[in-house]
């Protein structure tokens, strides 16, 4: 865990690729691109199906240990219509229980068309001083802090052979957005320009880049 704080609001970057705000128990993640492999599997790609149960046991996981009042998915629950198996929805049926709280999905561009039993997809939208969507988006107060998924944000390590991609948390200043890293197992990353303020995730902990630019 590493704490953030924007404009004396403090947020935690969690090592599980996921931020916590604990003035308001709220847990945010993005991306989990569930029905992932069974999507591929649907397209004649072999892929192991095991990936969505480690995804919802390290959210569940999450969720006990913080004791969220309400847990936001910022878009990309699912993958596509044809990884939604009814295994895979009678799992998400099930999620807003076994998480003990509420369970709000912001829609994302990979969740167009898929209908969720009692999880209706909603609208970028605020939470106090943060405005949570999807895409990257602008926000017109002065304190307020956009709280994105969707670029799966990466930070390039290394040179050659020894180079590294890690998972991230982006902050760019300038534009008063934090980018969420990929919370899914099974998914790609974008590499995030150097002038963001970044936070690596290795080892199980959140690590600031020496050098990230502060604003």
């Amino acid at each position: 865990m590493k704490p953030l704080l924007w404009q004396g609001h403090r947020l935690e970057l969690l090592a599980e690729r996921a931020l916590w705000d604990p003035k308001q128990a709220l847990l945010m993640l993005a991306d989990l691109h569930l029905g992932k492999a069974e999507s591929f599997q649907a397209q004649g790609i072999a892929l192991p199906s095991d990936g969505d149960a480690a995804n919802l046991n390290r959210l569940l996981d999450l969720a006990h240990r913080l004791q969220p009042r309400e847990v936001v998915v910022l878009g990309d629950l699912i993958h596509s219509r044809l990884g939604l198996t009814a295994e895979l929805r009678a799992k998400l049926a099930a999620l807003p229980e076994l998480l003990g709280c509420p369970l709000t999905l912001v829609a994302g561009n990979h969740d167009r068309g898929c209908w969720l039993e009692g999880l209706r997809p909603w609208p970028s939208q605020r939470r106090g001083p943060l405005w949570l969507s999807h895409e990257p988006e602008r926000v017109d107060a002065q304190a307020q802090l956009n709280v994105c998924g969707h670029l799966h944000p990466v930070a390039l390590l290394g040179q050659g052979g020894d180079r590294l991609r890690l998972p991230c948390f982006a902050l760019d200043t300038s534009a008063r957005q934090l980018q969420l890293p990929a919370f899914g197992e099974l998914t790609g990353g974008h590499p995030t320009p150097p002038r963001l303020r970044r936070w690596v995730i290795a080892d199980s902990s959140v690590l600031e880049l020496q050098g990230s630019a502060r604003g």
